[in-house]
């Protein structure tokens, strides 16, 4: 039963459909919509009173707002508005002013269209200048709003305006690894009225200028293809520098340049040696202009920081001042001049996201170990340092061991991450040299994952007030907010959170333990989890700027994001060749673009990543066409079909099963083809590449990988379906949720078999689910979409292993890598902050909550909430583009639905109530109906 589209009653009234009540109460802005606008800008709602339209608020640049340094070639901004916009306008001036000859752009009025973004279309705008632009809108009665408060943005450096030189120490080798320390001093005739610096590294850097750190925990540059680019950051310093002598200085450490990377654990994988490069432009009071580039007249020594290492941590030796190198006439130790660089990355990009910083400290307890060490438990797992307040005689060391985890016998637990050496210590260490004096002590150039901090050597009796714990992550804003009747969901929607910002740092990782690596597959199964849960569009779209640049010349992406090779490192270089086939791994090419257009409405991530997406499918289609595999000989049926099935190349498949160990499974995917699991992959690609062709408008791909898709899922159902869906392929779990969620089968009778199968291997294994990384995140969704929520929600609440609440029942902060988490024994193994698993918060919110995207941005929104598993209410907000959208619901005690909604403006939505559908515009809504006392285990949709 369908609603009135567009229903609009006043305050309180009702549309009654069957046992359905709808009572809407709309904002001004809906009778706005409905109505003719006066002459005047106002417009008249259905009782007369009149509205006016309110300026665009919420102004952002490229998803920033006022960013520093943006790329010009690619600008589009983006607003809210108050109501649907039939049409916009932007205009880009020098001055805040806007008079006419400061105008840079003027687009005049243009359609609105159905993206939230709005790009430039301008000539090319000057390098290092600063904009003012504002917007302005019509609504669909041809109103136009008032401007918008100005916002502004400030363009990059052009290549042609460096004149900075890279320059780093006379001498190095690869196993250096102490932090270099570069200076310069810099008399200014008189104060300076606007300053800006542009600096980049190879390696981690801070920059302080009069003694003053600019940079804090920010870990840039962040982590990139350095053989290929380097990020640069821009400073407004205009407030650091005084008339007369001042002082710079960087300290830069190893970082993601020379630090040890990844699965191999090796140093040095893009360079020996670390550099600066930085470039001041200022303006002073007297009308001169001073620019202050590194070159050989800057000198660099050595300083406190004597090792640093961005997995291993750092030593410091506390008896040499960390300030003296910052003070006019001052010096670092062993001081000299530096050399200019010749192995440099070829080119620099702006930076293109905000940075690494301090969102959140915590405060920790303090007890002793059976050993007697200090101990300190912060309560939460996460990514970031410790400060912590030392004392001892000048010359003693003192030790800081991180750990998630604890052993059984209760001390940091330093084995459990040493997977490829049983028996290995995995240590995330910091050691500090004292001075005689209490110290605080805070790490410069290293991050760390941990709960636990054990501290060794220290005299001092630590309290609650000396140690902080500083968490590190991207800085992006927290969108989203979920509630439920039952808090273990609400914790476990926070395991997911805390998982998302220990790993969304200087890029993806897959955990801020072990290997620290950007793994594609990871990004890939919880990108639309992240896209809900922050503001991480611009964070996404970073990373799939780096995989385009790592992607390999045959269209294969490396399994790992930067791909952590270079050519002398043939081991790296092995296993990236192996490696990159894999699919599920190497569909993020095609599935984070279409991710960030679905949640974000960013269109131009679609078009900027392509030829990327396209260049993966290509290389599919050509691999099935024309490599072959000795066990196709066994297959029977497929016959022409044959040259659609992708059986080659490693893949690691479904990855993680509960019932499969890590190194087992390696070997097995190197034995065996996955190609069930690979052919789906393909299917579903050539089918998201298809919409995204289209989207873009071109016809000719989108027709062309269409129909290369349903060939594919043909080919699929001859090899892999027998008994019309009633066993697919190895007959496992995740076979059937990926032949559903993918829209393999022919027809309802096939999905009708294919379920039942699903719902026979989940109550043969009690209740539990089989799947592993790849289909657990549609595990859940596809069953209530199939009808079956009463099995998803038993999967939900399982709470013996493998499940969501084992974890939580075992005291879980984040989410852990594995199921398990610990073995027999009681000691921890693997990673224990580890977002994949945590992509269930999609179906808290999409399902449960009831509130998804049906067109891109949530332009148009779907409430469908899913009641059942015993929950009595509730509720999801998401800071959509258009503005906050949510859906609360909650049962009484006679078992009566109380659904309440908001649809931003300018968004529509459709609800869905049991077999009912309400199609409504902008406003708040609130519905109630009377479910059958059977819904408690999950209410089924007709």
């Amino acid at each position: 039963m369908v609603g009135r589209p567009g229903y609009r009653g006043s305050a309180r009234s009702r549309c009654g459909l069957r046992a359905h009540e709808h009572v809407g109460e709309l904002s001004a802005m809906n009778t706005t919509e409905a109505n003719v606008a006066q002459s005047d800008g106002a417009s008249s709602d259905a009782g007369g009173r009149r509205t006016v339209l309110g300026a665009p608020t919420a102004l952002r640049t490229n998803g920033r707002v006022a960013p520093l340094g943006i790329d010009a070639s690619s600008l589009h901004f983006n607003w809210r508005a108050d109501t649907t916009q039939s049409a916009k306008r932007v205009q880009i001036a020098t001055a805040p002013a806007f008079e006419a000859l400061d105008l840079a752009w003027d687009s005049d009025q243009e359609e609105a269209g159905a993206t939230v973004q709005f790009p430039y279309s301008g000539e090319g705008l000057q390098s290092r200048t600063k904009y003012w632009w504002r917007a302005q809108y019509w609504d669909q009665a041809g109103e136009r709003s008032p401007w918008s408060v100005p916002a502004t943005f400030e363009t990059g450096m052009d290549d042609s305006a460096w004149n900075a030189h890279w320059v780093g120490s006379p001498s190095t080798s690869p196993k250096d690894d102490r932090t270099l320390y570069f200076r310069r001093e810099a008399e200014l005739s008189s104060a300076v009225v606007r300053g800006r610096a542009y600096v980049s590294a190879l390696g981690w850097y801070r920059l302080f200028l009069n003694g003053r750190d600019i940079t804090g925990h920010a870990l840039v540059p962040r982590w990139t293809p350095f053989d290929k680019f380097a990020e640069y950051q821009v400073y407004d310093v205009t407030d650091h520098f005084r008339e007369g002598v001042n002082t710079i200085g960087v300290a830069v450490a190893d970082g993601r340049y020379r630090g040890v990377l990844g699965i191999w654990n090796r140093r040095a994988n893009y360079g020996d040696h670390l550099g600066v490069l930085a470039q001041l432009e200022l303006e002073l009071a007297d009308g001169s202009h001073v620019t202050i580039s590194s070159d050989e007249s800057w000198r660099v020594g050595e300083g406190r920081i004597q090792r640093s290492d961005p997995k291993y941590g750092e030593r410091v030796d506390f008896r040499i001042s960390d300030s003296d190198w910052l003070k006019p006439g001052g010096n670092a130790l062993n001081e000299k001049a530096p050399k200019l660089l010749e192995h440099v990355p070829p080119k620099l990009i702006a930076e293109d996201t905000a940075r690494v910083e301090s969102v959140e400290t915590l405060r920790g307890e303090i007890s002793r170990t059976p050993s007697g060490a200090q101990l300190i438990d912060f309560g939460q797992n996460f990514a970031g340092v410790a400060r912590v307040r030392l004392s001892g005689p000048a010359g003693r060391m003192a030790r800081l061991d991180y750990s998630e985890v604890l052993t059984p016998e209760g001390e940091v637990d330093t084995n459990y991450l040493a997977t490829l050496k049983p028996g290995g210590q995995w240590f995330q260490r910091d050691e500090a040299i004292m001075s005689g004096r209490p110290i605080d002590y805070t790490p410069w150039f290293t991050i760390h994952g941990f709960r636990y901090v054990a501290v060794y050597g220290s005299d001092y009796d630590l309290t609650s007030s000396d140690v902080e714990g500083i968490v590190l992550s991207s800085r992006m804003d927290q969108i989203a907010s979920f509630h439920a009747s039952d808090q273990r969901l609400e914790q476990l929607w926070r395991n997911a959170f805390w998982s998302m910002r220990s790993n969304f740092t200087d890029t993806a990782t897959d955990c801020p333990t072990r290997e620290r690596s950007g793994w594609t597959g990871d990004v890939q199964v919880f990108s639309p989890t992240a896209l809900q849960l922050a503001d991480s569009g611009p964070f996404l779209r970073r990373y799939l700027r780096n995989l385009a640049a790592e992607q390999n010349p045959d269209g294969t992406v490396p399994a790992v994001i930067p791909a952590e090779d270079s050519p002398g490192h043939s081991r790296n270089r092995l296993f990236r060749d192996v490696a990159s086939t894999s699919v599920g791994w190497g569909d993020v090419a095609v599935m984070l673009p279409w991710d960030i257009y679905r949640y974000t409405g960013d269109e131009s991530v679609l078009r900027s990543q392509y030829a990327s997406a396209r260049a993966w499918v290509e290389q599919l289609c050509k691999r099935a066409e024309t490599k072959r595999r000795w066990s196709r000989r066994l297959r029977s049926g497929v016959g022409q079909l044959e040259r659609y099935i992708l059986d080659t190349g490693y893949h690691w498949g479904e990855w993680l099963r509960p019932d499969t160990e890590m190194l087992p499974e390696i070997a097995r995917n190197f034995v065996l083809s996955r190609s069930a699991i690979a052919t789906a992959y393909y299917a579903n690609s050539t089918r998201l590449l298809s919409k995204i062709a289209e989207t873009l408008g071109n016809d000719q791909d989108a027709t062309r990988f269409r129909e290369l898709s349903a060939n594919v899922r043909r080919a699929w159902r001859a090899a892999f379906v027998r008994q019309e869906g009633s066993r697919i392929a190895d007959d496992k779990q995740d076979d059937y949720v990926r032949a559903l969620a993918f829209d393999l089968l022919e027809n309802p009778e096939q999905r009708a078999r294919a379920l039942a199968r699903l719902v026979s291997l989940i109550e043969k294994a009690d209740d539990h689910l089989g799947t592993g990384f790849l289909s657990t995140p549609m595990l859940l969704s596809t069953l209530v979409d199939e009808g079956r929520p009463d099995v998803a929600f038993r999967l939900l609440f399982q709470e013996t292993s493998p499940s969501w609440l084992a974890q939580i029942r075992r005291g879980a902060t984040t989410i852990w890598e594995t199921w398990e988490g610990y073995n027999k024994k009681g000691e921890a193994h693997e990673s224990h902050n580890h977002y994949a698993l945590g992509s269930v918060v999609q179906f808290l919110q999409e399902r449960i909550a009831g509130l998804a995207p049906m067109e891109p941005g949530y332009r148009r929104l779907r409430i469908a909430p899913q009641v059942g598993g015993g929950l009595r209410s509730a509720s999801v907000v998401i800071e959509t583009p258009y503005g906050p959208a949510s859906s609360a619901w909650s049962l009484d005690d006679d078992n009566i639905l109380h659904l309440k909604v908001l649809v931003p403006p300018g968004s529509s939505a459709e609800v869905h109530i049991g077999d009912a559908r309400f199609d409504v515009f902008s406003g708040e809504h609130e519905f109630r109906e009377r479910i059958p006392s059977s819904a408690s285990a999950g209410w089924v949709r007709k």
